[in-house]
């Protein structure tokens, strides 16, 4: 996985992610993240996500899998799409 940076424009914030791009084509590019560090943040569009070699575009977020471990703060893992090439 590759550290990259999720925005929001919305509620104007910045963390760090590990995310992997499954795709990218001209019609779209999606894949999946998982926070660095415990955030709450919802689903839906409103975000920036800008991959570790400096391209970045609008995506919207579905939250996929809880992955909660006993005794730490839980770290979801999300889903992420976006439409038009990433600039």
């Amino acid at each position: 996985m590759a550290i990259g940076k999720l925005s929001s424009y919305d509620e104007g914030f910045t963390v760090e992610v590990d995310y992997k791009l499954l795709n990218s084509s001209e019609q779209g590019w999606w894949g999946e993240f998982i926070l660095t560090e415990y955030r709450r943040i919802s689903d839906g569009d409103g975000y920036i996500i800008e991959f570790e070699d400096g391209r970045k575009g609008r995506c919207f977020l579905k939250k996929k899998v809880n992955r909660a471990v006993y005794g730490l703060s839980p770290l979801f893992c999300y889903h992420f799409r976006g439409n038009g090439l990433l600039e």
